[in-house]
């Protein structure tokens, strides 16, 4: 399967919950999902053309039966709803775990998406972004050791506020790893005993 552009898949976990119109969803992505708070509607709506055109959601028009036929300058409100091929699709991709789901461009979106997505796969993914962001912190350093004595005091506060940004990730993203590891033996253990039990 391709890989489904972050700005789709938002779109089709959003969608999973409920059929939206395009102002709803352009309003959670920009207030739920960082990525996406300038989103405009000139990229929205050709997104949501392109979903439709591929079977992934259907538009369900609003028009009342008396204006249908005649000419308005008020649009119609249009919802979308998931179709089957749209749900599959999500499906396949939460159940991913590629380096694509924690680059910085979707990982956010794919968090979001956590309360959908199997414990493993949560797991997975936390640990590959972890990964990524220990090899930048690595990066960082070696970059504040080369220019530290060509930097400037302003260019050398960036570095050094750039390098403290991935380390707190890295300690936020420490702490899920480890309640999504004592989560995870926790129902196994939960399982074992229960078939102990038997």
């Amino acid at each position: 399967m391709a890989k489904t552009d972050v700005l789709t898949l938002g779109i089709l976990g959003m969608l999973a919950e409920q059929p939206l119109h395009g102002y709803q969803i352009r309003k959670r992505l920009g207030t739920e999902l960082g990525p996406f708070r300038a989103l405009s509607y000139g990229s929205l709506y050709p997104a949501l053309k392109r979903m439709v055109a591929a079977g992934l959601i259907a538009a369900v028009g609003e028009e009342s039966p008396e204006t249908t036929g005649v000419p308005s300058s008020r649009r119609s409100r249009i919802a979308y709803a998931l179709t089957d091929d749209g749900r599959g699709r999500l499906e396949q991709e939460l159940a991913t775990a590629g380096a694509h789901s924690y680059d910085d461009d979707s990982f956010d979106v794919r968090f979001s998406l956590f309360g959908q997505t199997d414990s493993e796969t949560r797991l997975r993914i936390l640990e590959g972004r972890r990964l990524r962001l220990s090899e930048r912190i690595d990066e960082l350093q070696e970059t504040r050791r080369r220019q530290r004595e060509r930097a400037d005091a302003y260019t050398a506060e960036l570095h050094r506020h750039g390098l403290e940004r991935v380390e707190r990730e890295v300690e936020w993203l420490d702490r899920l790893i480890e309640n999504e590891r004592s989560a995870h033996r926790g129902e196994n253990n939960g399982s074992g005993a229960s078939a102990t039990d038997d």
